[in-house]
């Protein structure tokens, strides 16, 4: 995983801390992902708001603004459980910092999905996270975009690892990534099966399967065939 922060603009400072109601109203929090939030979560700020008044970035019906929230974590991490209830509990795309202590430490870690509105539900994909890194880490500046939905898909683009191709949108991003996850799950179990062939032309066989679904991994990703996508956030 690349060491990945981004310098969120002054502008699109908010710094609000979100209040547990505001998710245990909604149904994704069941009773057992209000326990796990309980013993996760220490706190949760709404840090900035990245919106059409506080970029002059042009937003959508489908990326009206894009949420930063900062979660204060109690031990190691916050489980994808929560970060999909707390997802579908705020009706906008989110990018969620995750803050822990290990020790005397801080370290924080990038994290998001591609969130899609559909009416009053929303289609969550899997998540991509950078590495651990000290909390005051250098950060880089936001990627260049015209429109709002431009830099979200920017964004997903720096955690998933994957290249956008000419005229495509989050959503096919999202399906695009769905095909590569597939196609390294098939290639894990290949591998698994290869180190435990016995016979020689078998295992030859096994391996060369590997490599073409290599190659069509690196077709998805847009990367040579030596390429991975970033690991997703189990």
């Amino acid at each position: 995983m690349a060491d990945l922060l981004y310098l969120w603009p002054a502008a699109a400072e908010f710094g609000s801390r979100v209040p547990e109601g505001k998710f245990f109203d909604h149904p994704a929090f069941t009773p057992a992902v209000r326990e796990k939030f309980a013993s996760e979560v220490q706190c949760v700020t709404w840090r900035y708001k990245l919106a059409e008044a506080t970029l002059d970035l042009q937003g959508t019906a489908d990326v009206p603004e894009v949420q930063v929230l900062r979660i204060d974590a109690r031990d190691a991490d916050v489980s994808k459980q929560v970060l999909t209830a707390i997802d579908k509990a705020i009706p906008f795309p989110i990018v969620f910092e995750i803050a822990r202590s290990p020790g005397e430490r801080r370290e924080v870690r990038m994290t998001a999905a591609h969130k899609r509105l559909e009416a009053r539900t929303a289609k969550i994909s899997r998540y991509f996270t950078t590495g651990w890194q000290p909390d005051d880490a250098p950060r880089q500046p936001l990627p260049e975009a015209a429109t709002l939905p431009c830099l979200y898909a920017a964004i997903l683009e720096s955690l998933a690892q994957v290249k956008i191709r000419p005229g495509e949108d989050v959503s096919e991003i999202t399906a695009r990534l769905k095909q590569a996850g597939r196609l390294e799950r098939e290639i894990a179990m290949l591998e698994r099966k290869a180190g435990r062939e016995r016979q020689f032309n078998r295992k030859v066989e096994l391996y060369r399967t590997i490599r073409a679904k290599r190659e069509e991994l690196a077709e998805f990703i847009g990367e040579n065939e030596n390429a991975e996508v970033r690991r997703s956030y189990a």
